[in-house]
């Protein structure tokens, strides 16, 4: 195909495409069957410079011309969990419809529609967003390179997330998460309790005594204000009859826009050890991960546009909204200094769901709403409006 031509994608065949892709099971770090799927489909779609990146299998694709230099970045991979793929009415079900398969789609369609001379489109499919923002710190940290090894300057970037079309997400917490390992120094029989310490039993009371200390400044905050601390997983024991002397739980801490990451470790350090001693046990703690939160404005370019497209569209204004999970936006968004939001179709409560899915005729208009959001921006950023 030539790319220098708009493409024109048929609803019918926006939605059969969405539903193949949720057919395909991508969890965090097994993506290459969604990479190879994206990399054909940018082919057929026009794209001049299609790529799955050799590092760690980010696609890729780059179509259009000229300035602005606009990412449409969503992610490929999903949470475990199949859900049979599905369609009753306007709704269809499938692990990832809504979180964030449908997102990602919508940015691929939209892209598609980039021509010669009308702004530069940068399409990523990015992995390990569900995990440790793998892809994202590979972006953060390589950039985007055009096929003739050319650093692209990216002007402005969009996340995909289903935030539904109605809001338009301009911050996340951030994110620690860490492995937590109790050891007792001991074992014993089950059936006599009394003669050693119980690694799981104490690590359930450090944990929460834990969480109490680093969620003690939370009274009377709203819940973006609030750092919370969920603990996800929990491992100990060898024998159904004997005592376990370790056990290791992983601890998901989420950080507020008003405080960083080292301020928060700073601050598990010191009530580890306290705790430790407290309950004369043997505490060892490592980070698993590290994100920053990050919030943007909410009055950017961006965020007009998109509040433009959607009027435009036949729905009311998106408001601009800060949320309490993480994505890849934080990585990538407190590298680039650029306009940046996360935008995209679907409801964000079913996230994660067993009966995730996602409206059909919500993601056809965020296809509708991010083409004419993709002219609309190429307009204001040749007035110099940023």
């Amino acid at each position: 195909m030539n790319g220098g031509q708009d493409i024109h994608v048929t609803d019918r065949y926006a939605v059969k495409m969405l539903e193949k892709s949720l057919r395909l099971y991508t969890v965090s770090m097994s993506e290459k069957p969604m990479a190879e799927f994206l990399a054909d489909k940018c082919d057929d779609l026009g794209f001049e410079d299609i790529r799955i990146d050799e590092d760690v299998g980010n696609v890729i694709a780059i179509k259009g011309s000229g300035s602005p230099v606009t990412m449409l970045c969503g992610h490929m991979d999903t949470v475990p969990g199949r859900i049979r793929v599905r369609r009753d009415g306007d709704i269809l079900y499938g692990r990832g419809a809504s979180d964030a398969k449908a997102p990602l789609m919508a940015m691929l369609f939209a892209a598609a529609s980039a021509t010669r001379n009308g702004g530069t489109v940068v399409f990523v499919g990015a992995v390990d967003e569900e995990g440790n923002a793998t892809g994202a710190k590979s972006l953060a940290k390589n950039g985007i390179r055009d096929q003739n090894g050319k650093k692209l300057e990216i002007d402005y970037a969009v996340f995909g997330e289903p935030s539904s079309i109605a809001k338009i997400t301009v911050g996340y917490k951030g994110r620690l998460a860490i492995k937590l390992r109790i050891d007792v120094g001991n074992s014993g029989h089950a059936g006599a309790p009394w003669l050693a310490k119980n690694a799981i039993m104490e690590a359930t009371e450090f944990v929460r005594e834990l969480k109490s200390d680093l969620e003690s400044a939370n009274g009377g905050k709203k819940k973006i204000n609030m750092l919370t601390v969920t603990v996800t997983e929990m491992h100990g024991g060898s024998s159904h009859n004997m005592m376990p002397q370790e056990c290791e739980a992983i601890m998901d801490i989420r950080i507020p826009p008003d405080l960083g990451c080292k301020s928060v470790e700073e601050k598990i350090a010191v009530r580890v050890k306290k705790i430790e001693a407290e309950h004369g046990v043997e505490a060892f703690y490592s980070i698993l991960d590290e994100t920053e939160p990050f919030e943007a404005p909410a009055d950017s370019v961006l965020v007009r546009v998109l509040k433009i497209a959607t009027i435009g569209a036949g729905e009311k204004s998106p408001m601009p909204v800060l949320k309490t999970g993480t994505g890849d936006m934080n990585v990538v968004g407190n590298v680039l200094g650029v306009p940046v939001v996360t935008w995209g179709p679907g409801d964000p409560h079913m996230a994660h769901m067993t009966n995730e899915h996602v409206s059909i005729s919500e993601y056809l208009k965020a296809i509708k709403i991010l083409k004419a959001g993709l002219v609309k921006l190429k307009a204001f950023h040749d007035k110099g409006q940023r």
